[in-house]
């Protein structure tokens, strides 16, 4: 997984992974959720994955927009 660089020191997330359709999100408290085209839509995924990179907002995001639209929790 990939390092969350979380430019905004405010943020739950620590870590992502993308796969095609999907991105895989850690949070502060160990919890990692996957989040699919099929789950959340195609347009928040990419945004998320845009966010993801630009290591600021996705915390945010995912609250305001995708809180529960998660596919599986992983841990």
């Amino acid at each position: 997984m990939e390092r969350y660089r979380n430019l905004g020191c405010d943020s739950g997330v620590v870590a992502y992974e993308f796969g095609d359709n999907s991105i895989t999100v850690e949070f502060s408290d160990g919890a990692l959720y996957l989040y699919t085209y099929q789950s959340a839509g195609s347009y928040n995924i990419e945004e998320m994955k845009r966010l993801a990179v630009a290591g600021r907002g996705l915390n945010s995001f995912i609250n305001a927009n995708v809180r529960k639209k998660y596919a599986s929790k992983l841990r």
